[in-house]
């Protein structure tokens, strides 16, 4: 598949507004959206040209009126966290501007990749995040996930998810409705055990949609 790429900072998806800030993630999921086409539910290409400065994200973003939407998303072609900084500065301005709910899609992995707990950091700038589990067994989530920290990443992602309790209003972990039934009970049994809400997602190929159309 070609990339075919742009300069896509926000795009819509039902009543939500999601903002498209890296490419770079630190997995390779097996059913990544990523590699089944260059947009989502009739997006631009959301390969980025080079990824957009802070000064470049708030310009876009002035062109949004915020009141058509239920909630804003960090959710891209990419792991938000990777741009941690760019994020808390975009959440805050969010909230300057009066939105009232914003939501942190990740892999939970961020720790791993700045050498430090951060969860504290999103304390008043994020009302929900969720943390993508996609399996509920430590080989399961290597095998699906493929975190270039290896081995580690699976008890990284949980203690992450935990640490997020203490400072964000809401945390989920979420899997798609594809897993096998035992890997789905196991992870049923996981978030039960770390307290945490799990959300079954439901899973759509939104990716080939604008080719398809």
């Amino acid at each position: 598949m070609e990339r075919e790429k742009a300069m896509t900072i926000f795009y819509e998806v039902g009543n939500n507004l999601y903002l498209n800030l890296t490419n770079r993630c630190s997995c390779a999921c097996t059913f990544c959206i990523r590699t089944m086409g260059n947009g989502v539910y009739g997006s631009d290409p959301l390969w980025l040209e080079h990824e957009p400065t802070q000064a470049e994200i708030f310009a876009a973003l002035e062109q949004v009126d915020f009141t058509l939407y239920k909630e804003v998303m960090f959710c891209g072609f990419g792991e938000p966290t990777e741009r941690l900084e760019v994020l808390k500065e975009t959440a805050q301005w969010l909230r300057q501007h009066g939105v009232g709910s914003i939501r942190l899609n990740t892999n939970g992995l961020v720790d791993l990749h700045y050498g430090r707990s951060t969860a504290s950091e999103l304390e008043g700038l994020v009302d929900t995040v969720s943390i993508s589990l996609n399996a509920g067994t430590k080989q399961a989530y290597l095998d699906v996930t493929r975190p270039k920290f290896g081995e580690v990443a699976f008890d990284a992602m949980q203690k992450y998810a935990l640490d997020c309790k203490a400072y964000v209003p809401q945390v989920m972990l979420t899997v798609v409705d594809i897993l096998p039934p035992d890997e789905m009970a196991a992870a049923k049994q996981l978030a039960q055990r770390l307290g945490i809400t799990l959300r079954v997602r439901k899973f759509d190929n939104a990716a080939t949609r604008r080719e398809k159309e």
